[in-house]
This record gives structure tokens, sequence and C-alpha cells, in this order.
């Protein structure tokens, strides 16, 4: 069975975010992933994943202004310092938290914007963030979004952020495959977890109910039939990575509203 982790920021909205840690470890969770950090201090995360038992397997570097509306700074020329030093913050709640991956988010291409430009600073700021996650023992993820969810994305196909990383040819630049945002932009999700995950690009998965973004039980896609293609396809390669449950509760922010809807992770064999 793959190793699952709860996003939580996306899971128990039920209760503050701090309690959230407790919730998950009682659900069986092992390891968490969300957001950002930053509102907290980074010691007292370091305590909750230490009280429940948990580890921390991924969170997102600085987008930018987040309440403004700015999805990532990677691909943005003349925003490289503002990236730089958001990176650099990120790497020390990864030291503290012992976390091994962070995502980059591309970033929205400005109306107007020269696509090469875009992309040559994108490489840019990859490659620097790579060499410096590097000392810390991180591997640097980027993530393919689709564009009905967040308009004017930079990054949306696997194809491309897989070009990008062996552009790059750094081993710890890898992909963050999310199924939710590859079904609605590609679908074939078998024969891509097939196709990419014996290559070592693949850092991570995501994973929620299309088209919804509810419960993977929910929706479209048979989620126990892409569980197994996963396991089968990790262990002949070697992968031991996590799947992070990056999904909205459809019943919502109410009492046990995800424990409620947890009957799919249960049922795991």
């Amino acid at each position: 069975m793959p190793r699952f982790a709860a996003n939580l920021s996306m899971l128990y909205n039920e209760h503050e975010f701090l309690d959230r840690f407790a919730a998950a470890a009682q659900d069986g969770f092992q390891a968490v992933e969300y957001l950002f950090p930053y509102a907290f201090d980074a010691h007292d995360l370091k305590q909750r994943l230490s009280d429940n038992g948990l580890q921390q397997v991924l969170f997102n570097a600085p987008p930018g202004d987040w309440d403004a509306g700015e999805r990532g700074l990677a691909c943005l020329p003349g925003r490289e310092n503002e990236f730089q030093t958001g990176f650099l913050k990120a790497l020390t709640y990864a030291d503290v938290l012992n976390c091994p991956r962070i995502h980059v988010m591309a970033g929205l291409k400005p109306h107007g914007a020269d696509a090469a430009a875009l992309e040559k600073t994108y490489i840019q700021n990859i490659a620097w963030a790579a060499t410096e996650a590097k000392k810390s023992g991180c591997d640097v993820l980027i993530e393919p979004i689709n564009t009905r969810d967040i308009p004017g994305f930079f990054l949306n196909y696997q194809a491309q952020a897989h070009e990008i990383v062996q552009h790059i040819g750094a081993s710890n630049v890898k992909v963050q495959m999310d199924l939710y945002h590859c079904q609605i932009m590609e679908g074939d999700l078998a024969s891509k977890i097939r196709q990419y995950l014996p290559t070592g690009r693949v850092g991570h998965f995501q994973i929620a109910g299309v088209p919804m973004r509810h419960e993977p039980d929910l929706g479209e896609l048979n989620h126990p039939y892409l569980f197994e293609v996963i396991d089968e396809v990790a262990a002949a390669c070697g992968w031991e990575g996590w799947i992070g449950c990056e999904y909205r509760p459809a019943r919502g922010a109410v009492a046990n509203g995800t424990h409620d809807g947890l009957g799919w992770l249960h049922s795991q064999p």
C-alpha cells in the first residue's frame, strides 16, 4: 500500500491549524504536508510533529503575495532576489522540520510576457534553488497545475515539467505529480505513472477526486487501481515516496468532517 501524507492546509479545517497534527495522527497518518509554514515558528511545528509521531514530507516555498493572487515567483523576470530570499527562508524551515522536499510554485504568466524569457528565468531560478537545497540534502519539486484551478499558471503538463528537470540536470530537482491536475489536463494516468515513475524524476504524488477535488473515492477516477499501479511500479524501480492527500473534504469543516470521509483510506489493504 502506498504511504499517505495528510495535507493539513486542506484536511482537518474543523480544527485550528496546530491542532490538525494530532487529528491526523489519530486517524492513522504517519506524515503531513501543507502549503506554507511561515505563519508559525518552525520549532513549534517541530514540536507538533514530535508529539504526534509524524514526519514532515513537503511544504511550499514562499509564493509571493498569495493574498493578492500571486502563485509563485520562479518564472517572473525581475523578481529573482525575492525568489532567492524566500527560498532560503524555506530552507531554514526545512532544516528545523527535517523536511526533505520543498515545492517551488512556478507563478502566473504576466499578460503579454515573452514565453522564452519566462522559461529562461524559471530554469535559472530552479537551478539556483537546487544548488542551495543540495547543501541541506533537500529535493526541489516542480508541479504542473491545471489551468482551470489556476488560469495562466506557467507549468501545466507532465512532459513540460520532465523536460525542464532533464534540462537542469540536477539530481535533486524532481516533479511533484499531482494526479488531480494531471487528469484534468491530460488523463491517461496509469500510463503516465508507468512512464515517469521509473525515471527517478518523480519526487512526490498528490491525489484528489476529480472534478470536485473532494475525497479520492468521489468522482471519475479509480484510485484503488491507480494505487495498485503505483505499488507495482514502485516495487520494480525502488521508489519510496509519499502520496499527499490534497483534497477538500466533501463535508467541509463540520465536526469530524475529515475523519468521516476517510473510508477510502481505511479500506486500503
